[in-house]
Order: structure tokens, then sequence, then C-alpha cells
């Protein structure tokens, strides 16, 4: 896959980054593109906690350096952030799920803000050129759950606690960078992204694992807010945005006014038409794998929004990102990289790398900055 490495003006070549996250889902896709990129990858995370999970299934352990660790351990993240020296950091490390969150609530809050502060502290003795990438959520708004797509410079908030971690961490990093990396040679910013789908979720209580889990044992799939509304995309959607705002806080040539833009939060969602309620999108599911589904949701059950959208301007305007799938392909990708794997789950390196480089070939097709020559 030569060509890939072309893409993000082939800032990625022979590069060390270092991927907080890399044995969960986006940060196992993350690493593999990067390593499509020609980077030298090291990343630092918990033991995959899912079985099957799609590190394994993508082998990463042989082709990265793999490092178990935990982002509540300060002294741990610094000393492996100083001894890799990176070019680039990528912080996906989180606990990501949301009805989890009111199970531990206090595990989440240390988790997805400590954590976050503990990366942007052994940042902020990094005394070398790096641009850094702190990923959060879509769910960090407060959320009013009206007919409103949701802009960067909105109120923070969150009802639930994995959703107001979120938002903590992204006020964490704004007084970071406000504090700490205005004359550093690490540039900060943040990405907000969220209802990633693609091949190889295997958390539960998410909608597309809970369907490939109802598909493969032939039952019906369980439904908990068939009504709920998500911008639905793509994992390789938010990953290309990721990429390429690192790449252009790499820039040297962005300085004063634009670096200062440039240092910020970025929201990465799909199109308007993606914006899909679950039922929409089980129902999407089933035309690529049969079987049926129930409604299966409770009055009493956990707060989860009802209605988000996310606006996408700014990083139309100043990234020249945009997303390069729409809904019902990534839904036929996502379901087609399970079925393969399910029949035969030695595919499952080749699929990604397929998926991959159909996006690339999408991305140029629609002029997307990042993917042109």
């Amino acid at each position: 896959m030569e060509n890939l490495v072309t893409m993000f003006a082939g800032d990625y070549r022979k590069k060390k980054v270092w991927l907080s996250g890399h044995t969960g889902f986006k940060g196992a896709w993350l690493a593999q593109w990067l390593l499509e990129l020609g980077a030298e990858v090291h990343g630092f995370a918990l033991e995959p906690l899912t079985d099957p999970a799609v590190f394994n299934q993508l082998k990463l352990t042989h082709h990265l350096h793999h490092e178990i660790g935990d982002v509540r351990d300060a002294h741990a993240v610094k000393k492996s952030i100083h001894a890799t020296q990176p070019d680039f950091v990528f912080h996906l490390a989180a606990q990501a799920l949301v009805r989890y969150s009111y199970e531990q609530p206090l595990e989440t809050y240390t988790t997805n803000v400590m954590g976050t502060a503990h990366v942007l502290e052994a940042l902020r003795s990094l005394e070398k050129s790096c641009a850094a990438v702190m990923v959060t959520t879509d769910k960090c708004y407060e959320n009013r759950e009206m007919d409103y797509a949701y802009a960067e410079e909105d109120p923070l908030g969150g009802h639930d606690p994995y959703s107001s971690s979120k938002g903590a961490a992204e006020i964490v990093i704004s007084a970071y960078r406000r504090s700490f990396f205005s004359q550093s040679p690490v540039r900060i910013a943040s990405a907000r992204a969220g209802n990633v789908i693609g091949g190889g979720d295997w958390a539960r209580d998410r909608i597309v694992p809970d369907c490939i889990r109802a598909l493969q044992r032939g039952d019906a799939i369980p439904v908990r807010n068939p009504h709920a509304t998500r911008p639905w995309q793509h994992v390789l959607e938010p990953l290309s945005g990721y990429l390429w705002l690192a790449a252009t806080l790499a820039k040297p040539e962005l300085v004063n006014a634009e670096a200062k833009e440039i240092c910020s939060a970025f929201n990465f969602g799909p199109e308007k038409e993606a914006n899909r309620s679950v039922g929409n999108l089980v129902r999407e599911v089933l035309k690529n794998w049969s079987g049926r589904w129930e409604d299966q949701s409770h009055l009493n059950a956990p707060h989860e929004a009802k209605l988000l959208m996310l606006s996408t301007v700014k990083a139309r305007k100043k990234l020249r990102w945009q997303p390069a799938w729409k809904f019902q392909t990534a839904i036929a990708n996502t379901v087609n990289w399970y079925h393969g794997v399910n029949i035969n789950a030695a595919v499952a390196v080749n699929l990604t790398l397929r998926q991959i480089a159909e996006y690339e070939v999408a991305a140029r097709a629609a002029k997307i900055a990042w993917a042109e020559k």
C-alpha cells in the first residue's frame, strides 16, 4: 500500500507516534492506519477489554511497540512519553461506555479526566516539537436534545458520568493549552466525535456489537432506544480527522493567529443525512445480514440522550476536512467486516487494509485535503 504513505502529505512516514488506547476499537484501527502510513507506533494501554478484540484480530502486537500501562498512573505515562520522544501523540485511552459509567463513576472520572491530565502533564515537560490530539467525544456538550448541531464554542456539560467526564476533560485540555503550551514546542488540539461504527467493535452495550452478537447466535437484536437519533459514522471518518488535525498542527509554517485557531477543539462528524435513529440503523444492518430485531426499551433505564448532532463547519473551513462515506456505505462496510470475519477469522487484517484503501480512494475522489497528492 505504498500509495497510502503519501496520504496526509506524507507527514507520518518514519515519524514516532505515541498512541494511548491502542488496544481498543478506535485505537487499533488508528494504529493499523498509522503503520500503513509508515509511522513507528508506540502504544500505551490496558490489555484488550473484550474477547474477541480487534487489536488481537489485527495481530498488532507484532507490528508496533506494545506497552501495557494505565493512564491513571502519572509516572508510567510520563516515563513512556519521554522514552518515546514522539513527533505525534494521540490520546484515545478512555472509559468510553455511558451505561458502564453509571456502574463505575469513579473509574470513569479518574480515567477520563485525570488520565487526560496525566498525558498533558507529561507533554508539558517534553522538550521537542510534538503535535498532540486529545480525543474526547460529541457527548461533551450540554445536550439540550434540540434539532440543533453543536459547535465547538457551545457550553460543555453532560447528564451522565461518562458525558460529564469528557466535558471536564475538555476543560482540562483548554486550561493546560492556555496555561502551559502557548510558548511550547508542543501543540495541543482536541477532537470531538462519537457514535463511531466499524468492524471489530466488541464492546457491550453498543448497538452495532449487540446487533452482531445477536445475529451470530440467530437471536433477535435487542434494541433499547429505537427512537434515539445519533450522527453515525464509520471509524475511518473521525480517524482521518485526527490524523489531518495532527499533521496540520505539526506544520512549521503554522504561526501566530493561525496556530491559535488550529490549537483548539474540532468536531468530526458525518453529513446530516447520517443523523438517523437507532431503529433506522438496525434496519440498515439487517439489509446486509438477515435477521430480526425487537424493542426492549424500558421506562426505568438509565438516561441516555435521545437527540444529538454535531456541526463540522469549523473542520471544513479550517482543515478542509469532510466525511467521505455516506450512511449506507458506512453500515455496509461495517457489517461486511463482521460477516467476513465470522466466516473466516483470518481475513480480519486484509478486510481492514482493504477498507482503509477504499476509504482513501473515496476521499481522493471527493477532493478532501488530506487525500490530495
